[in-house]
């Protein structure tokens, strides 16, 4: 079982970083358990930038050329997550 992708990929990161206990987990149906994996994986890469400027993200790419994908990437899941609440805060907008 050691060897096996289940506890690597979806046990340990549902207990570690959910807080799920062993018995949570045996108890949720599988597919229920993989889509609250992927809904973490989502929203770490959400905030995996939070705070950092266009300039800092060119300062570090500067070292690492593969921060910049990773940013992109973030600012993806921003405008796919955040595009809704954005266009409601103008007055204008609603009428």
């Amino acid at each position: 079982m050691s060897e096996a992708p289940e506890p690597v990929l979806l046990f340990i990161p549902l207990m570690k970083e959910l807080g799920m206990s062993w018995e949570e987990i045996m108890r949720t149906p599988r597919r229920i358990l993989e889509g609250i994996l992927m809904s973490l994986m989502e929203y770490n890469v959400l905030h995996s930038m939070d705070g950092y400027t266009d300039s800092d993200v060119g300062e570090m790419a500067k070292k690492k050329p593969e921060i910049r994908s990773h940013y992109v990437n973030y600012l993806e899941k921003k405008r796919k997550y955040y595009k809704g609440a954005k266009e409601k805060q103008s007055f204008s907008g609603l009428i």
